[in-house]
């Protein structure tokens, strides 16, 4: 890894960060180190004071490869990796993610050989796209100048604008600038407990996205070929997991290969906002480990994904229902070409072990390698990866959705040479990534009717009440979709009984906060849609139409909206239309009150207030 040759730090140059402006991107940056008596200890701190002692420990424990991973590693003299890790701040399901930059130096004159540092980026967002090359600049530019790098990138970051998800955005950063996409707003956990205005017309309704280049989900640029190759016909089984919210260990050698392959795996199920607890980086030390040790067997495992690097976890949580093998021990090994790593079996209780290539699956289900290789699965478990890392799948779940093997056949095999698989690689994820995406929108699709808005009708009053969004009942919901079928896409492939994926599906973690997020998306957007319509109505040309009941439910529901304008005017929240909008209203309550009784007019204008909305327009500002 290495940084841009033309970035270096200049004191004339050195720009002071405003912390305000940096906390829209940046929690704080950590320079942690290993401290062979002491352990890790954090060095630096930048904004300082940012963090609780509890999150210290946390950062701490996550921002170094575990004993058995650096093992794994070739003891050149440096080695530098960038993996990345999520913990849970507080009950309220607030997170912070954080982006490590690490670099172990060998060296047989210090103790023990070594020493490793890292440099940390905490964000309370999933922004991996940006964070992940600002890692490949600031992590070397430290281990060049020391801390005063720290604040240097600061300052660069100080001066980006807010974060707009969903966009491609050109962030500076000394002589290069950063042009990243950022994940959708439908995939971020919401803010104060709101909709994200950005929501409505990105995400109203589960359909299939035009513009293949903006990125759907989180993490749309995770390498999901080159960390599942040797499981590809697994990956139907993995989605149907993560869809449903099963518990599912991820075991890699190192932490660059195991986050990565969290990454992925949530990724797959775009654009549903996934509420899965997932962690890219796991260590005995979260404290989150102890609760999970002390479930007694035939407990229920929370809905997580948990990525590791620490064989132990294989005997701690021997429970786990799914557990998943990927990556390969040696970082600098060349990677086997993905049609010829392979293996299959049958495993205790039920579970099995696939990871099967494409253009020789036909061949090597009945070899007698692959049976060989199934006995040993089937008597081992997970447990075999003690002795030997292998790519597999254990897990007793019957999967409903069958791989696509149209799909597969797409798939270019690089063969040995690093650079062409590189560009192969990229070829091959925007393949599967496409399919998944096109997978996840239809299974959404049947749901689209509940989010379904309704606008006023040429002519009619758009002060009256609009139509509530259609209810839902899950048991009706199955009823109808069994009765009418889940459509061409899915029927081909996927087994007869697809409606226990839908079942397993409203059952499971993920249904109810996206359900509940569209339909406030939904809400949104039919209250914007009734706005508009108002704004256009000639209330003249429809008052002349309305009896005396219809007036005076018009003038009451005019009159609420112009309060709701003038409680926004007075706490400075209205929009940039809200001058517009408040004196459409006020001739529009006007136009009803020209219709209404004399007796009744006069009643009205004993209101002072409502006197000078009726009388004085100008009055009121």
């Amino acid at each position: 890894m290495s940084r841009s040759p033309s970035f270096s730090v200049k004191p004339e140059l050195t720009i002071k960060p405003d912390l305000a402006s940096l906390s829209r991107w940046v929690h704080s940056f950590c320079i942690m180190r290993f401290d062979l008596e002491q352990g890790q200890i954090l060095e630096e701190s930048y904004p300082p004071n940012r963090l609780s002692q509890e999150e210290e420990i946390e950062v701490s424990f996550n921002s170094f490869p575990d004993s058995v991973s650096q093992k794994q590693h070739n003891r050149s003299s440096i080695h530098d990796c960038i993996f990345f890790f999520r913990f849970r701040r507080d009950n309220n399901n607030n997170y912070l993610y954080g982006y490590v930059f690490n670099r172990q130096r060998h060296d047989e004159r210090l103790k023990r050989g070594g020493e490793q540092k890292s440099v940390v980026i905490l964000s309370h967002a999933p922004y991996s796209s940006v964070f992940r090359p600002l890692l490949q600049i600031i992590g070397p530019l430290y281990f060049d100048v020391g801390n005063k790098a720290i604040e240097h990138v600061a300052g660069f970051v100080s001066l980006w604008p807010p974060p707009v998800p969903g966009k491609l955005m050109e962030l500076p950063i000394g002589n290069a600038t950063l042009k990243v996409n950022l994940p959708p707003p439908h995939s971020l956990p919401l803010e104060n407990n709101g909709v994200l205005y950005e929501e409505s017309a990105s995400s109203m309704a589960p359909l299939l996205p035009t513009n293949q280049s903006v990125p759907q989900g989180l993490f749309h640029d995770a390498d999901l070929f080159g960390v599942y190759r040797g499981l590809l016909l697994q990956l139907w089984t993995l989605w149907e997991l993560l869809l449903i919210g099963e518990p599912i260990l991820i075991i890699a050698p190192t932490p660059p290969q195991c986050s990565e392959a969290v990454a992925c795996l949530v990724s797959l199920v775009a654009p549903l906002f996934c509420s899965v607890d997932f962690r890219p980086y796991f260590t005995i030390h979260d404290p989150g480990f102890a609760r999970l040790n002390s479930l007694r067997e035939g407990d229920a495992f929370p809905p997580m994904v948990l990525g590791v690097t620490n064989l132990f976890f294989l005997k701690a949580l021997r429970n786990m229902p799914h557990v998943v093998s990927v990556g390969t021990p040696s970082l600098n090994s060349n990677r086997v070409p993905f049609s010829s790593r392979s293996s299959a079996g049958r495993l205790p209780g039920g579970k099995s072990s696939e990871g099967l290539g494409v253009q020789q699956l036909s061949l090597r289900r009945f070899s007698p390698t692959n049976l060989l290789n199934a006995v040993k699965l089937r008597r081992d478990g997970p447990l075999c990866l003690m002795t030997e890392h292998k790519e597999a799948v254990w897990t007793s779940y019957a999967a409903i959705t069958k791989p696509d093997t149209s799909v597969l056949n797409r798939l270019v095999d690089a063969g040995m040479s690093p650079r062409v698989e590189e560009s192969m690689s990229v070829v091959n994820n925007e393949i599967l990534r496409r399919h998944f995406l096109e997978l996840t929108t239809n299974f959404l699709a049947p749901f689209g009717p509940y989010f379904q808005v309704n606008a006023p009708s040429d002519g009619s009053s758009p002060y009256v009440t609009p139509p509530p969004l259609p209810s839902f009942s899950a048991d009706e919901f199955l009823s109808n979709l069994s009765a009418r079928g889940v459509g061409k896409f899915l029927s081909k492939r996927m087994k007869s009984n697809w409606p226990d994926l839908y079942r397993r599906f409203l059952q499971g973690p993920n249904f109810v906060p996206w359900f509940q997020r569209r339909r406030a998306v939904a809400e949104q957007e039919q209250r914007r849609l009734w706005k508009v319509a108002r704004m256009r109505t000639d209330m003249r040309l429809i008052t002349s139409q309305m009896n005396e009941l219809e007036a005076v439910d018009s003038f009451d529901a005019i009159e609420k909206y112009i309060n709701e304008e003038v409680k926004l005017r007075e706490s400075g929240g209205g929009s940039a239309d809200s001058e517009a909008s408040f004196e459409k209203l006020k001739k529009d309550l006007q136009a009803v009150f020209s219709v209404l009784p004399r007796d009744m007019q006069e009643l009205l204008l004993s209101n002072p207030q409502r006197a000078s909305l009726l009388q004085d327009p100008s009055e009121l500002q």
